[in-house]
C-alpha cells in the first residue's frame, strides 16, 4: 500500500515520494519508490512487482499510521510518529530552505530560494542505487535487514574509497570480498564516484563524467525502467521491468564459477564446493541446521582464551577464503601458524603461496565465515586453511591403591621406598632451587614475553616508547585523575592533538588489566567509545593513551553537581540513548562479545558536545559469539554489580543491569549508594521500589531537570527502562539493542514489570565485594 505525495511523471514506471508499507500495514516508511502510471488515474492498483522501493528515510524505524511528515518554518522536513517523537529529520535547521521537489530521476531535494540543493536523498544512499545517482567516496549501500537466517551480527556494505569500491562484511575489521580499483595516484581532485549508467555500472577516479570511466562492469541496455539493490546475501543484482513484473537482469559483483566467494553462501565455518555447503570436520563442527547446511557450522567446543594450551590446529589443504588481506608477507606455513597460535582472537592461520613455493602470505582472521574449495586452475596459487580448534583436556587416570598391589610384592615395595625416599629428598632439594632459579628468570623475561604477544596482535594502535610519553606529558606535569589502578596525565602530540596517558602502577596487579584493555579496544572504534590512540609496554613501564574527552567523566555531572555543571533532560536523554548504542556496540557487533563489567558514571566520558562514551575497558571480558555464558572472577564495582556474580557465571546481562543502576542515577542525580543520605533513602533502588509502589517516582528526578514538568511522560518512560534492566532474573533483562530500539521509539518497553523484583545485592555480596581489588577510578577529563 502506498500514499503518495509527490509523483513524477505518467506513462509507465515512475518515481513517487510518500508513505509506503507492506503486509498489515501497522507500520510506515517515508519512501521513494518506482511506481505504474497511466494518463487517467496516474497510478495503477493493483501492478505485479510494484511499487518498488529505492529510498526510505526511516528503513530501521518505521512510523505508526497518523504520522506527520512537516516541511518546518525554519526549513527543517521532519517525519513525526503518532506520539510526536521524531523519526528522523533531514537537519537542515536554518538553511534558508524554499521547497521540496522529486526530480525525475527520483532525487528528493530541498532547495533555497537560488534552486541551489541545501539536502538531497541522493547523498544518503540506502541499499539501492537509480540510473544517473552517484555513489561518492565515503558513502556506502547497506542491506535492509534480511529475512534470512544469516547473522545479523556482521552486515554487508558496499562502499566507494579513492582508489575505487569493494563490498565487505561489516565486522572487525572489514573483510573486503570484492574490489574494483584504479592502480596509480589519484590525479582527480573531485571525488571518487561510481553511477549506473545505461549498459554499465561505471567507476569515475581519475575522469568524471562525461569523459569515459576508469573502469566499468557491462549491464544490458534498459529498456524499461532499471535500479541495482545491494542485497543481504552480498550480491548485487540489477533489476529491470517487463511485462511480467521486476527480473534479475544482471549480478554485477558476480561471474561463472565464482558462486562460492561470496561470505554468506555457507555462512560461519562453512566450506562451499561447487553450491554444496558442508563443516570442515565432524569432531570439532557441526552444522546449525542439518536441513539448512548453508546456513553454516558451528564449533562443538568453543574457543577459550583460558585453556589455548589445549588449543591445535585442523588442517584443511586447497581450501581459500572469500577474503584475505596480507597480515604478514614472506613466511612459511609454520610461522604463519605460530602468529595465529600467539594472538588470542585469531580464528585461523590462512596461508597462499605461489605454485611451486614455500613461503608466501598470511592471513589471521578474527571471524571466518565461507571457506572455498580452492581450485587451482581459477586462483592460480595454492592455499591452506588452519582452523584453530579447542581439544577436550584428557582424563587423568585413577592412580593404583594399595590393594591393586599383590602381597609378595609388598616386600619388595618396602625397599624400595626407603631408596626412593632418600633419591625423592636429594632431587626435590634439586627441584626446590630449580623452581627458585625458573620464577626468577620467568620474572626477568615476562615483560619481554608480553611485548613479543602484543608485536604479534594484528591491527594494534600505535606503540609508544616511554621517553616519547614521558616527552608529550612534559614529565607527566599535568594531573587528570587518579584511581586504583593508575593515573591520567594530559598530553600534546606534535600535532597539536590533546591526549590522555593512563599510567598503570603495581604491575603485578594490573597486567591482565593492561593486556585486557588493549585486546578489548586496541582496533574497535565506535563513536560512543573512548578511543585508544597508542600504548607503552616499555620495561617496567605500561601505559595507555586515549583521545582527550574534554568534558570528563559524567559522575562530575550528575553527581557533584555545580552552577557550572547542570544537564537538562535533552542531554540526559542523548547521554543514555549514547550509552546503550556503545553497550549494543561491544555485546552485538564485534568479532567477539566484548562484557565491560564496570559501567558505572566515573567511566562514561562527555565530550564538548556532551556525547557519551565509554571508557576504562581494563576488567572486560571476551567470549566467543556462540558462548552463552562464561565463569569468571568476580571483578567490577559494588553498588553496579548483578546478583549473578554471586554464582561466577555471567552473560553480557550483568552490563544491562549496570546501564540501569546508571540511567536511574541520571535521572535522580545521585549514587545507587549514598551514605550521605538517612538509612532509608541510602539504597536508591529500594527508594525507587518504595515510590513506584506509591506511584511517586517523580519525586526522585534530580531537581536540576528544569524543564520536569514539560517532559513527565519521556522521564517516567525512562525510568520505566531503567526498572526492566534491573530485573532480578536476568533472563528477563532485555538485550542492549531491545534497549536502544525502546528508546529510539522503535519498539516499547516489557508489559507488566514488577517493580518489586529489581535486582538488588543481597547481603552476602556486601561482604564479598570488599575483598576486590579497586578498580579504576578516573574522573576529570581524558
Amino acid at each position: 500500500m502506498v500514499r503518495s505525495i509527490l509523483l513524477r511523471g505518467t506513462f509507465g514506471p515512475k518515481f513517487a515520494c510518500g508513505f509506503f508499507c507492506s503486509g498489515t500495514c501497522n507500520s510506515y516508511l517515508f519512501a521513494i519508490f518506482i511506481v505504474q502510471t497511466n494518463s487517467v488515474s496516474y497510478i495503477t492498483s493493483p501492478a505485479i512487482g510494484f511499487p518498488q522501493v529505492v529510498w526510505s528515510a526511516n528503513r530501521n524505524n518505521p512510523v505508526s499510521i497518523n504520522s506527520t511528515l512537516q516541511l518546518t518554518s525554519d526549513g527543517d522536513l521532519v517525519l513525526k510518529d503518532v506520539d510526536g517523537t521524531i523519526a528522523w529529520s533531514t537537519n537542515t535547521r536554518g538553511k534558508s530552505v524554499a521547497g521540496l521537489n522529486l526530480t525525475d530521476t527520483g532525487n528528493l531535494v530541498l532547495f533555497d530560494n537560488n534552486k541551489a540543493i541545501v539536502w538531497q536523498s541522493f547523498g544518503h544512499p540506502t541499499d539501492c542505487l537509480v540510473p544517473g545517482q552517484k555513489l561518492v567516496s565515503g558513502q556506502k549501500l547497506i542491506p535492509s535487514v534480511s529475512t534470512t537466517n544469516w547473522t545479523q551480527l556482521n552486515l554487508l556494505s558496499l562502499s566507494v574509497t579513492d582508489e575505487g569500491f569493494l563490498a565487505a562484511v561489516e565486522s572487525n575489521p572489514p573483510q573486503v570480498y570484492e574490489e574494483s580499483r584504479v592502480y596509480g595516484n589519484k590525479t582527480n581532485k573531485e571525488p571518487t564516484y561510481v553511477t549506473l549508467r545505461n549498459g554499465s555500472f561505471a567507476l569515475f577516479a581519475n575522469s568524471s563524467e562525461p569523459s569515459e570511466s576508469d573502469f566499468f562492469i557491462p549491464i544490458p541496455e534498459a529498456s524499461s525502467a532499471q535500479y541495482v539493490r545491494f542485497c543481504p546475501d552480498g550480491h548485487f543484482r540489477l533489476y529491470e521491468w517487463g511485462t511480467n513484473g521486476w527480473k534479475e537482469v544482471a549480478d554485477l559483483l558476480s561471474a561463472p564459477g565464482y558462486e562460492c566467494f561470496y561470505p554468506t553462501v555457507c555462512g560461519n565455518y562453512g566450506i562451499c564446493s561447487n553450491g554444496q555447503c558442508s563443516c570442515p570436520s565432524t569432531t570439532y563442527f557441526q552444522q546449525i541446521n542439518n536441513r539448512q547446511p548453508n546456513l553454516g557450522c558451528s564449533t562443538i567446543t568453543p574457543l577459550t582464551c583460558e585453556a589455548s594450551q589445549n588449543q591445535s590446529f585442523l588442517e584443511l589443504k586447497d581450501t581459500t577464503y572469500s577474503s584475505f588481506r596480507i597480515d604478514f608477507k614472506n613466511v612459511d606455513s609454520e610461522s604463519c601458524k605460530m602468529a595465529c597460535s600467539k594472538n588470542c582472537s585469531c580464528k585461523a592461520a590462512i596461508f597462499q603461496v605461489s605454485l611451486n613455493s614455500s613461503i608466501g602470505d598470511c592471513y589471521l582472521p578474527n571471524q571466518i565465515f565461507t571457506l572455498i574449495n580452492n581450485d587451482i586452475e581459477k586462483t592460480h596459487y595454492n592455499s591452506i586453511v588452519y582452523l584453530k580448534v579447542q581439544n577436550l583436556p584428557l582424563k587423568a587416570q585413577n592412580p593404583p591403591t594399595a590393594e591393586t598391589i599383590a602381597p609378595h610384592q609388598q616386600k619388595k615395595s618396602r625397599v624400595a621406598t626407603i631408596l626412593w625416599s632418600s633419591l625423592g629428598a636429594f632431587f626435590g632439594l634439586l627441584l626446590t632451587i630449580g623452581v627458585v632459579v625458573f620464577l626468577m628468570w620467568r620474572k626477568r623475561h615476562a615483560d619481554e614475553d608480553e611485548e613479543d604477544f602484543l608485536d604479534q596482535v594484528p591491527g594494534m594502535p600505535t606503540r609508544f616508547s616511554y621517553d616519547d610519553l614521558k616527552a608529550i606529558t612534559k614529565n607527566f606535569s599535568k594531573l587528570l585523575g587518579e584511581g586504583g589502578f593508575g593515573s591520567v596525565f594530559e598530553g600534546t602530540l606534535t600535532d597539536g592533538t590533546k591526549i590522555a596517558v593512563k599510567s598503570l602502577h603495581d604491575l603485578g596487579q594490573i597486567k591482565k588489566s593492561f593486556l585486557a584493555e588493549i585486546e578489548s579496544i586496541g582496533s574497535i572504534h565506535h563513536v560512543n567509545l573512548v578511543r585508544l590512540l597508542g600504548f607503552c609496554a616499555d620495561k617496567s613501564h605500561r601505559l595507555l593513551v586515549y583521545e582527550f574527552i574534554s568534558n570528563g567523566s559524567l559522575d562530575k555531572w550528575i553527581l557533584h553537581k555545580t552552577h557550572d555543571l547542570f544537564l537538562d533532560w535533552k542531554q540526559r536523554k542523548k547521554i543514555i540513548l549514547d550509552i546503550a548504542k556503545g553497550l549494543t556496540y561491544l555485546h552485538d557487533h564485534c568479532a567477539q562479545k566484548i562484557i565491560h563489567l564496570d559501567i558505572k558514571p566515573q567511566n562514561i566520558l562527555l565530550d564538548d558536545k556532551i556525547n557519551a562514551k565509554i571508557s576504562d575497558f581494563g576488567l572486560s571480558k571476551l567470549i566467543d559469539r556462540d558462548q552463552s555464558k562464561v565463569v569468571t572472577t568476580m571483578r567490577g564495582t559494588p553498588g553496579y554489580l548483578a546478583p549473578e556474580w554471586l554464582s561466577s557465571v555471567i552473560t553480557e546481562k550483568v552490563d544491562i543491569y549496570s546501564f540501569g543502576v546508571v540511567v536511574l542515577e541520571i535521572l535522580c542525580g545521585r549514587r545507587n549508594v549514598d551514605h550521605s543520605q538517612t538509612e532509608e533513602e541510602m539504597h536508591l533502588l529500594g527508594l525507587f521500589e518504595k515510590k513506584a509502589t506509591e506511584d511517586k517516582l517523580l519525586d526522585l528526578v534530580d531537581n536540576c531537570i528544569k524543564d520536569l514538568q514539560l517532559h513527565k511522560a519521556e522521564i517516567l518512560k525512562m525510568m520505566k527502562i531503567a526498572a526492566w534492566c534491573l530485573q532480578k532474573d536476568y533472563t528477563m533483562r532485555p538485550s542492549m539493542s531491545m534497549v536502544v530500539k525502546v528508546l529510539e521509539g522503535v519498539a516499547e518497553v516489557e508489559n507488566n514489570l514488577d517493580y518489586n523484583n529489581l535486582s538488588q545485592p543481597p547481603l552476602t555480596m556486601v561482604s564479598k565485594e570488599a575483598t576486590l581489588v579497586l578498580p579504576s577510578i578516573l574522573s576529570g577529563p581524558r
